[in-house]
């Protein structure tokens, strides 16, 4: 039966990929792909030739009727994004919420994300957390902190090497500078590096590192 999946690819090392995905990446009709010339080091990596196309948070509005069209005709589809599960920060709960209106069959494969070792390596408790994702970049950010500062659950965060600093800092001020917090940055990469410590100590450690990379950030709650 023709649906879409779901596949997860790695985070950093390209060894980080289940049997399973390989098997679904190698057979489907076809793979969507955030960035295809991404997907296609994968795809190299491990001799598979199925054919890609874009779909990417500046597409996937125009595409997912057509996306949509090849599977019900009878084309098995697999989506991928950059790096992790398509669909956390990345694109996909269009095109998954559209094929579920058209009554076609959705099927996610378990794999990498980088929230998960993030926030198990922090040393945060984490048998409750939530997980809020990049912040607003602008509007309505200060609004989502002054939310969260009264969170007690372990708080999980992406956010940009280029924004690090900014941020670390604006969570001492709303949530005070010694709460406890964990910088992971590369994870699953050659100079993979987990810091731990307060607000405070972080924001001094990156503003004397310059930091590179995809970082995760884990605030503990509040008590």
């Amino acid at each position: 039966m023709s649906k879409l999946y779901l596949v997860p690819t790695p985070i950093g090392n390209l060894r980080d990929i289940t049997f399973r995905a390989l098997e679904i990446l190698g057979s489907v009709n076809l793979i969507l792909a955030e960035d295809t010339r991404q997907a296609k080091k994968l795809l190299n990596h491990y001799n598979i030739s199925t054919p890609l196309q874009s779909h990417h948070l500046f597409n996937e509005h125009k595409s997912v009727e057509s996306v949509c069209s090849k599977i019900l005709s009878g084309q098995t589809i697999a989506l991928v994004s950059d790096a992790g599960t398509p669909g956390i920060s990345d694109p996909g709960f269009l095109l998954v919420r559209t094929c579920l209106e058209h009554e076609i069959p959705v099927e996610t494969l378990p794999g990498p994300t980088a929230l998960i070792p993030a926030l198990v390596n922090s040393g945060l408790p984490c048998d409750r957390f939530c997980f809020e994702g990049f912040l607003p970049p602008k509007k309505g950010r200060n609004k989502r902190l002054t939310s969260l500062a009264s969170e007690t659950r372990t708080m999980v965060f992406y956010e940009s090497p280029y924004r690090l600093v900014k941020t670390l800092q604006e969570f001492a001020l709303h949530f005070g500078p010694e709460r406890e917090a964990s910088v992971s940055r590369e994870l699953t990469k050659i100079f993979e590096e987990n810091i731990r410590g307060s607000l405070t100590f972080l924001s001094e450690y990156y503003t004397a590192k310059t930091p590179k990379g995809e970082i995760v950030i884990v605030v503990a709650g509040s008590k």
